[in-house]
């Protein structure tokens, strides 16, 4: 078996906040969303409609979103766990100081930027379920 690629699968409550939040907080752009009638795939969010699924990409990473009614569904394994999780996920970028200095003009809970004692200057924020995002670049 060749793994080709990893993407995570976030179960969020609503696919319209949470893409904005992605959107204007960390600069992903919409790649595809699933309207709740899904009956069929859009390239855009309406403001007046309501999606169940939507997948972002920024530089090659692609995260996926699925409204947490839909994702119980689907993946059954996870029971009725609550959104958020026990895990951070970690990106690696170019320019971590600027980020960080854009990133702290929006209302996101975010932690100092720092040195790490394993060699990358990080921070972390909280996006709008809950989930943490570590942000972080080589010393």
């Amino acid at each position: 078996m060749k793994v080709e690629k990893l993407t995570p699968n976030f179960s969020v409550s609503s696919i319209n906040e949470t893409v904005k939040f992605y959107q204007d907080v960390l600069g992903f752009s919409l790649i595809m969303a699933v309207p709740e009638s899904q009956d069929g795939i859009e390239d855009t969010i309406a403001a007046n409609k309501q999606y169940v699924y939507a997948l972002v990409a920024k530089d090659g990473i692609e995260l996926m979103f699925q409204r947490s009614d839909t994702f119980h569904h689907d993946v059954t394994l996870v029971d009725q766990k609550s959104i958020g999780a026990t895990v951070s996920f970690y990106m690696e970028v170019s320019g971590v100081d600027d980020f960080y200095n854009r990133i702290k003009k929006h209302q996101v809970t975010i932690t100092e930027i720092k040195n790490a004692w394993y060699g990358m200057r990080e921070f972390y924020l909280r996006d709008i379920n809950g989930y943490v995002i570590g942000i972080a670049e080589k010393v």
